[in-house]
């Protein structure tokens, strides 16, 4: 039998990873990040619990590479959803309502998320976060942005934050809400992206 080849390799390993990521994202779902360990991610990715440490230094930096494909996975989905568009408008409004989304129906998950960036560990560069990060960028720079990098890093801020707002205990405020007031900061129209209802939430609500 002859030794499989390089990209043969480099194939097995992107799958082992990305089995992975998928299970961190369905466990911590499921059972939060503190029942969740290294040896359940593992198992419900049918992989050996040393190749967990082989890809990732600890569970929080797996877990940020988890969300970040997610968020990436479903920004993209979002953009090239039917009919595709290639207004920079439409495609703002969608990523926008892409990380809300996930805000509002995956709350556990982005709270620890969030949690975890404000901690010690911080924001990580994985390679995650960067696809996510150059969808974001191309948005931006079809919205019309003559800087692309700067503005795309105060769209993320701005919609980490939102994100927060949606999450935080005791004081959360309304998605729609958020969504508004985003829309109002880019000069998008409500009817853009998909609107959680026919007009905007009034003043204070």
């Amino acid at each position: 039998m002859s030794p499989r080849s390089a990209s043969v390799n480099e194939e097995l390993r992107r799958r082992s990873r990305e089995r992975l990521l998928q299970a961190t994202v369905e466990l911590i779902d499921e059972r939060g990040y503190e029942a969740t360990t290294l040896a359940d991610i593992a198992c419900r990715a049918g992989a050996a619990r040393g190749l967990v440490s082989y890809y990732f230094p600890g569970k929080r930096q797996l877990l940020q590479s988890a969300v970040h494909r997610l968020m990436h996975m479903e920004l993209a989905a979002a953009l090239e959803r039917e009919p595709v568009s290639q207004d920079g408008r439409e495609r703002l409004a969608r990523a926008i309502d892409a990380v809300l989304g996930l805000a509002r129906d995956r709350p556990r998950l982005m709270r620890t998320h969030m949690a975890g960036i404000l901690q010690s560990e911080g924001f990580i560069q994985c390679p995650e976060q960067q696809r996510l990060a150059a969808l974001l960028r191309d948005t931006v720079e079809r919205y019309g942005s003559a800087d692309p990098e700067t503005d795309y890093r105060l769209l993320r801020a701005l919609m980490m934050g939102a994100v927060v707002a949606i999450l935080l205990p005791g004081a959360p405020m309304p998605a729609e809400r958020l969504r508004s007031e985003l829309f109002q900061r880019y000069g998008l129209d409500w009817r853009l992206g998909r609107p959680p209802g026919a007009q905007p939430p009034p003043p204070g609500v």
